[in-house]
């Protein structure tokens, strides 16, 4: 690992940094989490926006280590909630909530709307931080329709439901490959990637 710029990415979720390590590999970077800094401070993730929320993530972490610091917050917005669960997508569902939880609850507030009515975009805001500051900011989106049942191994959050009407399938039917060709977090990685390779 000798020679590598440690990029910390400011999450304890094990799926999202999975994915984010798939999406970034190639670069010449050490990418390591929260996992790896215990004693790292608690972000609250109070801001009204996914942007802000990834910005404080970004700021707080690498204010603490000294490293390159991605700060990443994403969700899902459904046109028929007014954009709801949004910036609560994770814990939609209640404090200690599951993607089981948070699925089942969307699917009941949906009950008995038609698939036309049923739009939705995955939205991902990604911040880079280093000791100094804010470096670099960039979004993704990713639109579709929220389907009736769960559907799909793959992936995590609301993919079992969130359907890609060019397939006819989910993201958890998809498969990761498929997937990271046009994810709302691929759309952003891809920014910041080309910000990275530059920055280095």
């Amino acid at each position: 690992m000798a020679g590598l710029t440690e990029l910390v990415v400011a999450t304890r979720n094990k799926k999202k940094l999975r994915e984010i390590k798939d999406l970034l590999k190639g670069l010449p970077l050490k990418i390591t989490s929260l996992a790896d800094y215990p004693y790292a401070p608690r972000i609250i993730e109070n801001g009204r926006t996914f942007q802000e929320n990834a910005r404080k993530k970004a700021l707080k972490i690498a204010a603490f280590t000294g490293k390159l610091t991605l700060g990443e917050d994403s969700g899902l917005e459904v046109e028929a909630l007014d954009g709801r669960p949004g910036i609560h997508s994770s814990r939609f569902s209640g404090k200690n909530k599951s993607d089981l939880q948070n699925n089942l609850k969307l699917l009941r507030l949906l009950a008995g709307i038609p698939l036309t009515k049923r739009k939705a975009r995955y939205r991902c805001c990604v911040a880079l931080a280093d000791k100094k500051g804010l470096v670099f900011e960039a979004e993704g989106s990713c639109s579709g329709l929220i389907g009736f049942k769960m559907q799909g191994d793959s992936g995590f959050g609301y993919d079992p439901l969130f359907v890609i009407p060019k397939y006819k399938k989910t993201f958890a039917q998809l498969g990761e490959r498929l997937k990271h060709k046009m994810s709302h977090r691929s759309r952003a990685l891809e920014k910041l990637r080309r910000f990275i390779t530059s920055y280095l």
